[in-house]
């Protein structure tokens, strides 16, 4: 086959060359098509036209309300966790470091004299004391109140010695109670500011149990009432034995103690 030479001259153009090269050129296309190719070479051909070549992607973390990037979150999280370390560090330095603490102020006078004129009454007790009582030189004592006096026959164990003597006047410890009563209604917060509160009332449902004995609290009508208990006569000049008669210990009375209505 020939042309026409632009320079002059016939131009032979060989139809066996050319189809060796098209082979050749088939063959390579076909070889590149075969070939793995590294994740380099996949990057550049998937790689959209603004994309950077060899650029890694970034990362992220879905929290469900937000997507973070997951250096930003990583970073937030250490760094919460590093200053949750050091303020349970420092607090316990705090802890562990001993302090010195002023002593509390002393008790003003009033609140002395309180804490002792209700432990008179502690002192006063008769019957079965508790073991809260705070007494140690007092126990259970005349037990018998009421049941050795033929007249009466009934249990009158319980309430206050009246003063230095084993009698109980009633009419005085009525009115004991109803003073206390009075002042914890006019001066609760007082008491209970001292923690005096749970112990008067606990004297005052002392005394009003034993009041109660004194007297038939169901019935209509009261037309006798029990208003002493023990006996301590001794203008006759006897030896018959009595709360006057006798200076002993409570806990050591063994004698009759006859009840006057």
């Amino acid at each position: 086959m020939f042309g026409r030479d632009p320079w002059g001259g016939p131009l032979e153009i060989s139809n066996a060359d050319s189809a060796t090269d098209d082979d050749r050129s088939r063959d390579l296309d076909r070889g590149a098509l075969m070939r793995q190719l590294d994740e380099t070479q996949q990057s550049w051909l998937l790689a959209g036209p603004g994309d950077q070549a060899g650029k890694k992607k970034k990362k992220y973390v879905d929290l469900g309300c937000m997507v973070l990037d997951r250096k930003i979150f990583m970073w937030t999280v250490g760094t919460i966790l590093g200053v949750g370390l050091f303020i349970g560090f420092v607090m316990m330095i705090v802890k562990l470091v001993p302090h010195k603490r002023p002593p509390p102020p002393p008790p003003d006078q009033y609140t002395q004299a309180l804490h002792k004129a209700l432990m008179f009454f502690n002192a006063q007790r008769s019957g079965p004391l508790p073991k809260h009582n705070g007494v140690s030189w007092r126990g259970n004592s005349c037990m018998k109140d009421g049941l050795s006096d033929n007249t009466v026959r009934k249990s009158l164990v319980g309430g206050f010695y009246d003063a230095g003597d084993a009698i109980k006047f009633n009419y005085p410890m009525a009115w004991s109670m109803t003073m206390l009563s009075w002042s914890v209604i006019e001066y609760r917060a007082k008491y209970e500011a001292i923690g005096e509160l749970d112990h008067v009332k606990e004297l005052i449902k002392w005394g009003t149990d034993y009041l109660l004995k004194t007297f038939n609290s169901s019935a209509d009508t009261i037309d006798r009432i029990v208003a002493q208990v023990g006996i301590g006569d001794t203008s006759k000049g006897g030896s018959q034995p009595n709360d006057h008669y006798c200076w002993m210990r409570p806990e050591n009375i063994d004698y009759p103690r006859p009840v006057t209505e």
